[in-house]
């Protein structure tokens, strides 16, 4: 699998708390804060529920 780095550019702020639940699923939980996962077809999903807020780099 593909591994991806994906950093949270934008605040949890105000978001729904399924938001909120999903990034703290992902690793993050602050602006700027990067992590690197094998690219799952859940973390798939995940990303694309919090596209909004996240941005994806492929490794």
């Amino acid at each position: 699998m593909a591994k991806v780095q994906i950093t949270q550019t934008r605040s949890t702020i105000k978001r729904p708390e399924r938001q909120k639940r999903t990034i703290k699923a992902l690793g993050l939980g602050k602006i700027n804060r990067t992590v690197e996962v094998e690219m799952t077809s859940q973390i798939a999903g995940m990303i694309n529920k919090v596209n909004h807020l996240v941005s994806v780099k492929e490794l």
